[in-house]
């Protein structure tokens, strides 16, 4: 078992706010944790994105992908084709936004298979806020509508990071611990 970790787009890295903590917390567990820097990180355009997580990491049903916004959306995407063991979906939504980054990146340009992405998962976790500046909470719950994801949603988490520095994420831990151990 294996957990990858996918950034949001606009240069996003693994090496940035809480993913550090989190692989360190989930390699004290014994977990594998991939923490790539993935290419086309300023657009996190599908065409890239989701074949890295297939062909590249090796994402299988023996994965759970961590995504943090746009890598939420390829976790999404990814799971529609690819079996996955679970996922952690941060900051997810459903829709462009209205932004040209996110019309290019391709991950709009056809309707979702919310029942593909369920039923090729064992489970899925998401996180919401609703002070995000970015994603409105309609978008993050219609996502938690369409999934039955297990849903945690905070009054003051902003964007998880990017709108700020987040070191620490102990309910994405615990929450990932309750599936893993």
């Amino acid at each position: 078992m294996k957990v990858i970790f996918a950034p949001g787009n606009g240069g996003g890295s693994p090496k940035d706010n809480w993913f550090p903590y989190l692989k360190e917390q989930l390699e004290l567990l014994g977990v594998q944790v991939i923490a790539s820097e993935f290419p086309d990180s300023q657009l996190a355009r599908e065409s890239f994105w989701v074949p890295f997580l297939r062909d590249e990491l090796k994402a299988d049903s023996d994965t759970v992908v961590v995504g943090h916004s746009s890598g939420a959306i390829a976790a999404m995407r990814l799971a529609e084709t690819v079996p996955l063991l679970g996922s952690v979906l941060v900051g997810a939504y459903h829709t462009d936004l209205g932004m040209p980054t996110e019309k290019v990146s391709g991950y709009f340009d056809r309707p979702w298979n919310w029942e593909k992405i369920r039923k090729n998962q064992r489970w899925i976790i998401q996180f919401a806020s609703q002070n995000d500046p970015w994603i409105p909470i309609e978008e993050a719950r219609t996502v938690h509508e369409k999934l039955n994801t297990e849903y945690y949603e905070s009054p003051d988490q902003g964007h998880f990071g990017g709108d700020y520095y987040k070191t620490a994420f102990p309910e994405i831990l615990e929450a990932l611990k309750a599936k893993l151990l």
